[in-house]
């Protein structure tokens, strides 16, 4: 199941993905992807639909961020030795842990504002994990029942802010529109 939002920036309206590719609106069983449909009982409900019952999308709306209500965009640096080598940074003995700001989130298609005095604007394909129930000292074993589903993240960075300028990454990895997600 490929869930979606679609529509105006602000406005976006539940969807899912059909088989064929074509956009299905969900508005008429959920009012959005949010929290409480990406929970294991939501996702259950929304698995229940037949996808050919729902009306579908005509035309080519704008995609908007996969997920509605998202409170925190946790990020991993450095997860692969060719980046660290590049970036002339050892391999870190414990994960690089930052936070995007959740300002950053928008459609995967929506245009990307670089921030002033920019020279070194950067760009990553990430493999996103969807959370979709509360986690805290997970155990190793049962970390995947926590997740909803994955998402297609692209990660800007101002490698200038992030790396010459000192303290942490946040300043170079949290800019708005530095986080377009999807489809």
């Amino acid at each position: 199941m490929k869930l979606l939002r679609y529509g105006p920036a602000g406005q976006e309206r539940p969807g899912l993905c059909d088989a064929a590719g074509f956009i299905r609106d969900l508005a008429g069983h959920v009012a959005d992807i949010g929290p409480d449909e990406i929970s294991p009982a939501g996702l259950a409900r929304l698995a229940a639909i037949d996808p050919e019952s729902l009306p579908r999308v005509e035309g080519d709306p704008r995609l908007g961020p996969p997920v509605a209500g998202t409170r925190k965009f946790p990020a991993i640096g450095l997860n692969f030795a060719d980046h660290a080598a590049e970036s002339n940074l050892p391999i870190p003995d414990e994960p690089v842990v930052f936070m995007k700001a959740t300002s950053c989130l928008q459609g995967p298609n929506d245009p990307v504002v670089i921030p002033r005095g920019s020279v070194k604007t950067d760009w990553e394909v990430e493999l996103g994990a969807v959370i979709g129930k509360t986690a805290s000292y997970v155990a190793r074993e049962d970390a995947l029942s926590h997740v909803a589903g994955y998402v297609i993240v692209n990660d800007l960075s101002e490698r200038e802010y992030q790396i010459e300028r000192g303290g942490t990454w946040d300043k170079g990895k949290g800019c708005d529109t530095f986080g377009p997600v999807g489809p």
